[in-house]
């Protein structure tokens, strides 16, 4: 198989597995929107801004349609400014939605401004959804995707974690509670799931604002996305984040170990032909 070849195959297996493993792994708080909606449902759903749960109902079963090949291209406008919205559960989605057609420019580039989203589930998404185009350069989100996400204390006072050391979380899960004055608590939510591990400060009862307060270490789902995405867009210098994995590690299955391994083979094969792989702008 020539060098263009080989590189198309890679993509379109990525696409194809991409599609049926992140949807699971998207969805805000596990919803599942299964329930079928007409044409005129859909168009009215996609307004109603006031609703983003119901909005992710429309932009899944946008994805259901393109998955069996119909035409969809006329609700392509409102999923570019959808992905520019104030929810990022909606963003992210938006962003897997739109790695679905590597064929359109616009979603393409929509795509390089979301991945320096200030959302970190929103970078994640559009980082793995460049990889459909080609594109490597969200490849920097898809490394920190192999690292524990690291928790900062946004305002100072006193902290009380509400999840035990190790255990795991989900977006959104609260996992501390900072009392900023005698009559005003603040919450702190994960961001994306993982397990929790207090970063020094469960020692003490206060922090001040930017202080590292916890980690969240990454879910294997997550792992498994990004070992998949560099299995594309892998280079040389990532082996050792790589390759960490290709060992049996904790709260990791055999999957994982064999994906880092395949991973690690691909990008040294890789390596040796002249050359780049895929675009990086």
């Amino acid at each position: 198989m020539s060098k263009s070849g080989k590189q198309k195959h890679l993509l379109l297996m990525y696409g194809t597995v991409f599609l049926m493993v992140l949807v699971p792994y998207l969805f805000w708080k596990g919803v599942w929107f299964g329930s079928p909606l007409t044409d005129n449902e859909i168009e009215g759903i996609l307004h109603d801004a006031d609703k983003p749960r119901r909005i992710q109902h429309a932009l899944v079963q946008i994805s259901d349609r393109m998955s069996r090949g119909e035409s969809v291209q006329r609700w392509y406008p409102e999923i570019e400014r959808l992905s520019e919205g104030s929810v990022p559960e909606v963003r992210a989605l938006a962003a897997w939605l739109m790695g679905q057609d590597n064929e359109c420019s616009s979603f393409h580039l929509r795509l390089t401004s979301l991945v320096k989203d200030a959302d970190p589930l929103v970078r994640r998404n559009s980082a793995l959804a460049l990889v459909c185009f080609g594109d490597s350069q969200g490849k920097p989100e898809i490394m920190s995707m192999l690292r524990p996400y690291l928790l900062i204390a946004p305002q100072d006072g006193r902290i009380s974690f509400q999840v035990r050391e190790g255990e795991r979380v989900n977006t959104g899960t609260l996992v501390a509670r900072i009392q900023t004055r005698p009559d005003r608590t603040l919450d702190v939510h994960s961001p994306m799931p993982g397990f929790f591990s207090a970063a020094g400060v469960h020692n003490r009862n206060s922090v001040i604002p930017g202080e590292l307060i916890a980690l969240i270490s990454p879910s294997e789902p997550q792992v498994w996305e990004a070992l998949r995405a560099l299995f594309v867009v892998g280079e040389p210098e990532d082996l050792s984040e790589i390759e960490r994995f290709a060992g049996m590690m904790p709260q990791m299955s055999e999957r994982v170990r064999q994906q880092a391994v395949l991973t690690t083979k691909i990008i040294e094969e890789r390596s040796k032909l002249p050359g780049t792989p895929l675009q990086s702008q």
